[in-house]
């Protein structure tokens, strides 16, 4: 649902010219672009929910993000409702669009031929009020869905409508194992990927390995989930202890994307804001950092900080899967996994996608008789029953 409320268009640029936002070229591109990258899936609206957007806010939040240096803005045609792009459009009127770069996607779920390629296409144009998206970008695909979009022929819709002008890259963003990732990187001629990457994701999803991977091809990479969702922010207790004592102070936040940004194959790093202060400190932040500019001791503290979240683990799940399918129906190692994220970054159960997803699928460990099938079959030689009880008991309580 999409609040609409009056627009200033004089809404106030102070933010211009007060930083010199820090620019990084786009690997074989050889464009450049702010480090910092707006993500327009995160504003939050009045108290009647999340999907309702205060336009005017959000507005006034892209706009002092421009004003202050960022030329890079993602959204998606299913973000908030599908409501974030019409916002963007408005945002990048009175010549702001000229000014940045857009990033948007089309999703695998609506789409099943090229006539329904064409005309989400021509929809999100619309929405953003432009005659052309800079970066387009398959969403969220693993090889599953990159199967999918070779058979409607969504490669060479692409690159169709690179030659059209309607887009002016070929890209993708992506959520799974890293071996996926190497194959689809490798199966097509890509102009930009972006991957999910923070200093705890070093062996997570396409990993150290995928960004290393596509800056050996000069293929530019952006950043999602640099704080994970938020729960890099706030440090728990023991993490903390370890930034308190290092002699340069310095928030998590800080930190967390200082370490991304000293990788010289991160093009971009996106972060979402729904606060004034939060685009103030994020200027902040990226116009002090660049490639390489952290010393040992900085890359030995966010070391010991990753020792310090694993620490916090509450059990030894590879997430392997043998264990599976329970003939009961327990989401083993989703339970585990949820516990775990839990437990290392201090956060409230409730806030726990994959604990909401198993209570909604009716797979708790509230199912487990006792059969021991798992344990059986554990690898790791888990005590998966009792871990699995203790586990509830902690998500329930939460």
């Amino acid at each position: 649902m999409l609040r609409t409320l009056k627009i200033d268009s004089a809404t106030p640029r102070h933010m211009k010219g007060e930083l010199n936002m820090k620019k990084r070229v786009m690997g074989k591109l050889g464009i450049s672009s702010s480090a910092f990258g707006l993500g327009c899936m995160r504003f939050n609206g009045p108290a009647s929910g999340d999907s309702v957007i205060d336009e005017q806010k959000a507005v006034s939040l892209i706009r002092r993000a421009i004003d202050g240096g960022v030329t890079y803005l993602d959204t998606a045609y299913v973000y908030l409702d599908k409501t974030s792009e019409i916002v963007l459009g408005k945002a990048l009127l009175d010549g702001y669009r000229e000014r940045v770069t857009i990033a948007t996607k089309m999703p695998a779920e609506a789409v099943h031929n090229r006539e329904e390629m064409e005309a989400l296409l021509d929809t999100e144009l619309k929405k953003l009020q432009t005659d052309h998206i800079d970066f387009y970008l398959m969403h969220g695909i693993n090889r599953e869905k990159w199967e999918y979009f070779k058979s409607i022929g969504a490669p060479e819709f692409f690159d169709d409508m690179k030659k059209a002008g309607k887009i002016r890259y070929k890209c993708f963003s992506f959520h799974g194992p890293y071996d996926q990732f190497e194959y689809i990187l490798n199966d097509n001629d890509w102009d930009m990927v972006q991957i999910q990457y923070n200093f705890m994701d070093i062996n997570n999803q396409a990993g150290t390995r995928g960004l290393e991977l596509a800056g050996s091809k000069g293929i530019p990479v952006v950043i999602m989930e640099g704080l994970l969702g938020g729960r890099l922010a706030k440090a728990p207790q023991n993490v903390q202890a370890l930034y308190d004592a290092f002699p340069v102070k310095r928030s998590a936040v800080e930190w967390a994307f200082r370490w991304l940004c000293n990788h010289p194959a991160v093009s971009v790093v996106l972060s979402g804001c729904n606060e004034p202060e939060q685009i103030d400190e994020n200027l902040r932040i990226f116009d002090t950092v660049e490639a390489g500019i952290m010393t040992p001791d900085e890359l030995k503290l966010m070391d010991d900080v990753r020792s310090a979240y694993i620490s916090r683990t509450k059990i030894g799940c590879t997430g392997c899967r043998y264990c599976m399918p329970c003939p009961n129906g327990v989401n083993i190692p989703g339970i585990f996994s949820s516990w775990n994220n839990v437990s290392l970054y201090d956060t409230d159960p409730k806030d726990s996608w994959e604990l909401g997803f198993i209570l909604k699928n009716g797979a708790g460990a509230d199912k487990c008789v006792g059969c021991g099938a798992c344990e059986a079959a554990c690898p790791q030689h888990l005590n998966i029953i009792e871990s699995l009880q203790l586990a509830w008991k902690d998500l329930k309580q939460g």
